[in-house]
């Protein structure tokens, strides 16, 4: 699958949800459905395209009332591994990608606990070349931290958190 139709498989709400949801644990459609209260037949459509479009891998299969269940996870490893400089680790965001994401962090944000620390940040804005790659490095380093130590839905001792970044190098308006 190229990588236009790669974006495509993720631009859509309950696919980005799935992603989050099988960072740092496998799950199998009928798990996925009930936690994201999606009938049995929905979860398997959205987790089978986004393994056709390589964003998923089946970590194992079980046996379930006489049939086999996948289990698939999202392999975050991958796109969180450090790179050469100058090679991005996904395309550049599509806009249809981008609404997605901007439609699901509406939904998570419905969620937020009050009075809990976070952080909100945007910046357009120009900066030294040590700056950009220092804060890049600091990005990765959060996100790898994150999706290494996420853990299946509601285990105890773990909170329930939303983090997401979105960090590029613009062009020089001529």
């Amino acid at each position: 699958m190229d990588e236009i139709s790669a974006m495509r498989a993720i631009a859509h709400p309950v696919r980005l949800r799935m992603l989050s949801l099988l960072t740092g644990t496998a799950m199998s459609a009928a798990e996925v459905a009930r936690e994201l209260d999606l009938t049995h037949a929905n979860a398997s459509y959205h987790l089978r395209l986004l393994a056709d479009a390589g964003e998923l891998v089946v970590d194992g299969e079980e046996k379930i009332r006489g049939g086999v269940a996948k289990r698939y996870r999202y392999p975050h490893e991958r796109d969180l591994a450090p790179s050469e400089p100058g090679t991005p680790t996904r395309p550049s965001a599509p806009a249809a990608y981008l609404r997605a994401l901007g439609k699901e962090l509406e939904r998570r944000s419905r969620s937020r606990a009050a009075s809990t620390q976070s952080l909100s940040s945007d910046l357009e804005g120009w900066v030294d070349e040590d700056t950009w790659k220092e804060a890049l490095e600091l990005l990765m380093s959060a996100a790898r931290l994150l999706h290494e130590r996420n853990r299946p839905p509601r285990t105890p001792g773990t909170v329930h958190v939303s983090a997401t970044s979105v960090a590029f190098r613009m062009q020089d308006d001529q």
